[in-house]
Parts: C-alpha cells; sequence; structure tokens
C-alpha cells in the first residue's frame, strides 16, 4: 500500500450478517451493470468469445456475499446463485476497490491471499490479464482524502 493511500475499511461484521440474508440477485444486477459499463465497451474480441456463456461468481468476503453473472457475448447479465460457476474470484470489498481503480495489482492481492480464484485457471488467467491490459481502470477517481473539502 502506497504511504498516501487511504486504508479503506472493510465491510463490519453487523452488517455483513444482515448483507449475507439478502437475495443475491439485485446485488448480481447492479454488479452486471457497473461491468457493463466500465468493463464491457473494451473487452478484446478474444475474451469476449471465452467468456461467453461461462458462470461467473464474484464474493466480497468481508461482506460475505456472492455475486454470479454471466457474459452472453454482448453483455453482463446477472445470474441467481448458482450451485457451480465456472470461476469464482474472492476478496475483501475494499480490495475489490482497489484493483477496479488500479491502485493494487492482482498478482500481489494473490500472493499475500487476499485474492482468491477457484475453478477454471486457464480462465481465471485470461480474466486477470485482460484487467491488467486495460486501457483505463474500471472506476475513476478514488475516495476523497481526510482534510480536503
Amino acid at each position: 500500500m502506497a504511504a498516501t493511500e487511504l486504508r479503506l475499511p472493510e465491510c463490519p461484521a453487523p452488517i455483513a450478517a444482515v448483507l449475507q440474508r439478502l437475495p443475491s440477485f439485485p446485488a448480481s444486477l447492479a454488479l452486471a451493470t457497473a461491468l457493463n459499463v466500465g468493463l464491457a465497451p473494451q473487452l478484446p474480441l478474444d475474451v469476449s468469445e471465452r467468456l461467453r456463456g461461462k458462470r461467473l461468481r464474484i464474493g466480497v468476503r468481508d461482506a460475505r456475499v456472492q455475486l454470479d453473472f454471466t457474459w452472453d457475448g454482448r453483455r453482463f447479465k446477472p445470474l441467481p446463485r448458482q450451485p457451480q460457476v465456472d470461476l469464482a474470484i474472492t476478496a475483501s470489498g475494499p480490495d475489490f476497490l482497489r484493483l477496479a481503480q488500479r491502485t493494487v495489482d492482482a498478482d500481489m492481492l494473490f500472493f499475500d491471499r487476499r485474492l482468491s480464484m477457484e475453478g477454471d485457471t486457464e480462465l481465471g488467467l485470461i480474466v486477470k490479464n485482460t484487467l491488467d491490459a486495460l486501457e483505463r481502470p474500471l472506476l475513476h477517481g478514488g475516495w476523497p482524502r481526510r482534510g480536503r473539502s
């Protein structure tokens, strides 16, 4: 973590306890919508073809939620909770935010055991390499720094 990077808080346990009881589909819809805005326009054709029809899961460890979605070749679509997925990527909410802003490297999180991938390892490498090659971050900006208005 850079000396000037603001330490983002993880989801408090009482909030996570509530979140894990909620249906996952509305949150999966929000994630798919965000991916369609930030990631879909940047997906190379070969990656688009490789992702088509794959069941993917983002697990937010500190919030205790799992968001399932797929790529139909044109856009990301939310899925209800799947019994099995092709690839599951798990990290804390703050670490996912840092990844989306490209302020931290996925390899560093992986080797620090803060990010995990389960399932199709080849697909996992394709996703990781695609995110590394993006021309711009999925999220721009960041959290306001303390002492600024």
